[in-house]
């Protein structure tokens, strides 16, 4: 069975790409989000085994979205995406308990290592 996926991007071309390099990949979108708040209830719905969280969005951000879906699930595991330069924002994310995160603009090979290697 693929791996299921939730992708959260405020981007919708960011979410796009992603969506791209895992479907190529074997991996099933499960859904996708447009921020934080939407992150967490498409969570409760789709139960994915690994989440690719934008950090910074409207409504509620990557990090609290991140710390709510900890909530739900304390085993969630959750991959930050975030620009350069947002050092700072990745270290609350790790954390906050982020598994990993990968810089935009995204590179195929980055992405897809860090999920194989959270998936474990």
């Amino acid at each position: 069975m693929a791996q299921r996926i939730l992708i959260v991007d405020d981007a919708a071309f960011m979410r796009m790409m992603i969506k791209d390099i895992l479907s190529k990949n074997g991996y099933e979108v499960v859904g996708e989000a447009a921020d934080g708040a939407q992150a967490v209830e498409k969570y409760k719905e789709t139960q994915p085994d690994l989440v690719t969280m934008d950090i910074t969005m409207p409504e509620m951000d990557g990090i609290t979205s991140l710390k709510e879906i900890k909530k739900i699930n304390p085993n969630a595991k959750v991959i930050m995406c975030s620009a350069m330069g947002q050092q700072a924002m990745v270290i609350d994310a790790i954390q906050a308990g982020a598994k990993d995160f990968i810089v935009k603009p995204f590179q195929a090979d980055r992405v897809l290592e860090a999920i194989s290697k959270t998936l474990g």
